[in-house]
């Protein structure tokens, strides 16, 4: 496990030294430098998904490589994202969140998950701003393909004609743009969402690994052939379509956390006596995991669930398994089991926000009481050998 680290902490730094440049090759040709419309668009399809996978990384390297390709005399005219002020203080976070990574994992989880939670909400901006300011930009491939619109000239159009067209086509290849950055964006979120609750600093290494040799893929294929690039970016775009559902209720999921926990929400919360906001532990029936929605009493009694998918559809309501119910406490975040074995089986998460209520809610909704579960129960039978080690006993119990 020690090897497979270093390798990916070289892969990291690698995609710092290259990434940037391949990315940003890919940049300024969908921004104009090629002869042909197509490998312009084939260029900025490339580009747009290697920075959704990676938007602060992706976003510096294309303006860091622009800025050191630019003549110092046009230097000043570039974007925002391809002047210093933006892309050096952007590359040291990303430098810093490399350095996290790397002796990260040398710290107890419990020191390392804040730092996580600011790499998740650093993630959450960058992805905000690299939709709504940086890809239109990538996105005009029409604008300058082949000098300005001459590729279109040759059609026999007029300059005036030839203004509009490209204007109509921009405008359709905006909103697809952002379309596949925020596809793409919202399964590569998933791996910071994954970190953040994972209690495996083992595991953390691994995800960024994966996602750091996807992103290298992208770069090294936009190199080798920009159309060839091109298509591995599509295909990455279209498996990202099929896991975009389960990928939307990870974001949620991730979003809600980081509420409760950076705000710690949970000194301030109150449970409510009939609804109560929590997220599906398993697929349950065709309703599938991390759904979010609301926790409540049926007319006969029965622990229900109602919903929206998508967050806007129109609602639905799922009946949790019947069965005896009881309140699992966790380190983080707690759930309620169904007591169908001895250790039961979880059917909902309770956002962290619940953490030090789990008596409000057995009372709430009448469950069987509150139990220890995962890292908390394991804690306290170590605590309870320890005491029992060195001759404490439960009182009552002789020695």
């Amino acid at each position: 496990m020690k090897s497979f680290r270093h390798c990916v902490v070289l892969l990291l730094c690698l995609l710092l030294l290259v990434g940037g440049t391949g990315v940003g090759r890919a940049a300024e040709l969908a921004a104009g430098r090629s002869d042909t419309p197509g490998l312009a668009a084939a260029q900025a399809i490339s580009t747009i998904t290697g920075v959704a996978i990676s938007p602060l990384l992706g976003v510096s390297g294309v303006g860091a490589y622009k800025w050191f390709k630019a003549p110092p005399e046009k230097r000043a005219g570039l974007a925002w994202y391809a002047q210093p002020w933006f892309w050096v203080p952007a590359l040291t976070l990303v430098l810093l969140a490399l350095i996290k990574d790397t002796f990260g994992t040398a710290l107890p989880t419990a020191v390392k998950k804040p730092f996580d939670m600011a790499e998740l909400i650093e993630n959450k901006i960058s992805g905000l701003v690299a939709a709504g300011a940086f890809v239109p930009l990538i996105a005009l491939i029409f604008k300058s393909a082949g000098d300005d619109g001459t590729w279109l000239e040759s059609t026999g159009l007029t300059m005036a004609a030839v203004g509009d067209l490209t204007a109509w086509l921009n405008i359709l290849t905006i909103p697809f743009a952002i379309a596949v950055f925020l596809v793409v964006f919202l399964v590569s979120h998933v791996i910071n969402v994954l970190i953040l609750i994972s209690p495996f600093t083992t595991v953390d290494t691994a995800l960024k690994g994966i996602r750091a040799a996807v992103l290298s893929t992208v770069v090294l294929t936009s190199f080798a052939d920009p159309y060839v690039g091109a298509v591995w970016s599509l295909c990455i775009v279209l498996v990202c379509w099929f896991l975009a559902g389960w990928a939307l209720r990870f974001f949620v999921f991730g979003t809600v956390f980081t509420w409760d926990l950076g705000t710690v929400r949970k000194s301030r919360f109150k449970v409510d006596p009939v609804n109560n906001w929590v997220f599906t532990s398993r697929k349950i029936g065709k309703t599938p995991i991390r759904t979010y929605g609301k926790l409540s009493r049926g007319p006969q009694g029965e622990l229900s669930l109602s919903y929206r998918p998508w967050l806007v559809l129109p609602k639905r309501v799922l009946t949790l398994p019947s069965g005896q119910y009881a309140v699992g406490r966790g380190l983080l975040y707690s759930e309620l089991v169904l007591l169908d074995d001895e250790e039961g089986t979880d059917q909902v998460t309770l956002p962290p926000r619940y953490r030090t209520h789990e008596e409000e809610m057995n009372a709430a909704y009448g469950l069987a009481g509150v139990r220890d579960t995962g890292v908390v129960k394991g804690m306290k039978t170590v605590w309870k050998g320890v005491r029992e080690l060195f001759g404490f006993r439960p009182a009552g119990i002789a020695a």
